[in-house]
């Protein structure tokens, strides 16, 4: 088995199941490194475990793929990991419109997050890094985000479409964290709530609806902000009046973010229910901080075909074309 194959999938699989941050970057390290060797060090086992980059992990999975042996840490990983879900919703899905990189909180870069999404088959892609509030995410000042965007844009290629986009903060009085002229340059901007989660219903009910009352919104993210499961442990999510804020989303064309992270699971079902009766649209994402991670978006399948969400009120599930004068 190729070395480098087998480092890739097994950081993939980490990173689809959440294993720590650090465990999946390092395996796409060691594959990284070992790329740029020459044969004489890949060749020669004291020279390989003593070069930077490669650990006593990595070194074994190296050894043994050179051996022509599948990886047992990899046979390890592919009986532990579920497998993908197969659903009639998946098969249908274009792209994805939420995921981060490197340059916020995200461990991958633009052009491995763009190689990940056209491995899948995605029609498309967009690189929604935070915005400058979110400090611990290394939000993305103007400055930095107006560089990053030619970025992203130029990762596009024939057949598929990278997005330069953000999740912004929605701000505890509703305005968004970042320039509105910025904002209005972006081809897609996801707004979600990440402080003072605990508001009393009626600000916050007040906070969401300023928010995708705003022209520059297309998304409202993970609406209640709730965490069910996952190393984060457990969160209540934000309480508002949801039939309020899913008639302002349906008034303003603002599609309501299906989120496919299993630790989210957001928003609830009976949530997806009220966003249906208001006649809201919804935007299936994965959330990806990883590559492994843009398949979540078989869970988020599978949560929205049980709720019977129609597919052709999920935009992710449009052509490039109609997905792009909805956004504009």
């Amino acid at each position: 088995m190729d070395p480098v194959a087998a480092l890739l999938e097994i950081a993939t699989l980490l990173e689809r199941e959440r294993a720590s941050r650090y465990r999946a970057k390092a395996f796409r390290q060691a594959a990284s490194t070992v790329q740029d060797l020459p044969d004489d060090v890949l060749n020669d086992p004291t020279r390989l475990r003593a070069t930077k980059g490669i650990g006593e992990s990595t070194f074994a999975v190296i050894r043994q793929a050179q051996a022509g042996e599948t990886p047992e840490y990899l046979v390890e990983l592919r009986g532990e990991v579920e497998p993908e879900r197969a659903s009639v919703l998946r098969g249908k899905l274009r792209g994805d419109l939420h995921a981060h990189t490197d340059w916020s909180d995200g461990t991958t870069s633009i052009g491995t997050m763009a190689a990940a999404a056209r491995a899948l088959g995605h029609d498309y892609l967009a690189i929604t890094d935070h915005s400058p509030r979110l400090r611990v995410a290394r939000g993305l000042s103007a400055e930095r985000l107006r560089e990053q965007m030619p970025l992203v844009r130029g990762e596009s290629t024939d057949g598929f479409t990278m997005f330069a986009g953000i999740e912004v903060d929605i701000l505890e009085d509703g305005a968004l964290d970042q320039e509105a002229e910025l904002l209005s340059a972006l081809d897609i901007v996801v707004a979600s709530v990440h402080s003072k989660l605990r508001m009393e219903p009626r600000p916050m009910t007040a906070r969401m609806i300023a928010a995708v009352r705003s022209p520059h919104v297309n998304v409202l993210g993970h609406c209640t902000g709730r965490l069910v499961q996952g190393e984060r442990g457990t969160r209540p999510p934000s309480q508002f009046d949801a039939r309020a804020v899913f008639d302002a989303c349906a008034e303003n064309g603002v599609a309501v973010e299906i989120n496919a992270r299993p630790e989210r699971q957001d928003p609830p079902d009976e949530l997806i229910a009220i966003a249906l009766d208001a006649g809201c649209l919804f935007s299936l994402d994965s959330d990806a901080h990883a590559p492994g991670q843009l398949s979540l978006l078989d869970y988020g399948a599978e949560r929205a075909e049980k709720a019977g969400v129609p597919g052709e009120r999920i935009v992710t599930t449009w052509g490039l074309e109609r997905l792009r004068a909805w956004a504009e």
